[in-house]
């Protein structure tokens, strides 16, 4: 009679080692087929955002170009030009100076907490060291 219970001890260490690194392979494989899959999602999707933004682009020039043929019908075209091309420049002046304000907000791009947390545990290491 050859049952598990009369198998040496190392037999059971050896298969179950064997068990857990062929699950551990599967594991991987499994992980590896499911990247790729969601990476190809993720390029598909990146893809098409990023044809989106093109198209809105597009789209927005075509409303500029429909604005200033709307002023062209009571003024001269320089003139309808002018004044969406001057409409554009100040909420562009307006975008930037919000922008420069937000970026002075946010401070330095250290990361200023981190670096202090860093200090002050290098600080309690070496006093912890000299007792």
């Amino acid at each position: 009679m050859h049952g598990a219970a009369q198998e040496p001890v190392s037999e059971l260490v050896q298969r179950a080692s064997e068990q857990l690194t062929e699950l551990v392979r599967g594991e991987l494989r499994l992980a590896q087929a499911e990247l790729r899959q969601k990476g190809k999602r993720y390029g598909k999707g990146g893809g098409l955002v990023g044809g989106a933004g093109v198209v809105g682009f597009l789209m927005l020039q075509a409303l500029v170009a429909a604005a200033i043929a709307a002023l062209a019908v009571v003024l001269p075209v320089w003139a309808a030009a002018s004044i969406v091309a001057g409409l554009l420049g100040v909420i562009a002046a307006v975008m930037a100076l919000s922008g420069k304000k937000q970026v002075g907000r946010a401070g330095s791009p250290a990361p200023e907490q981190t670096i202090e947390n860093v200090k002050a545990d290098v600080a309690r290491i070496k006093e912890s060291a000299r007792r």
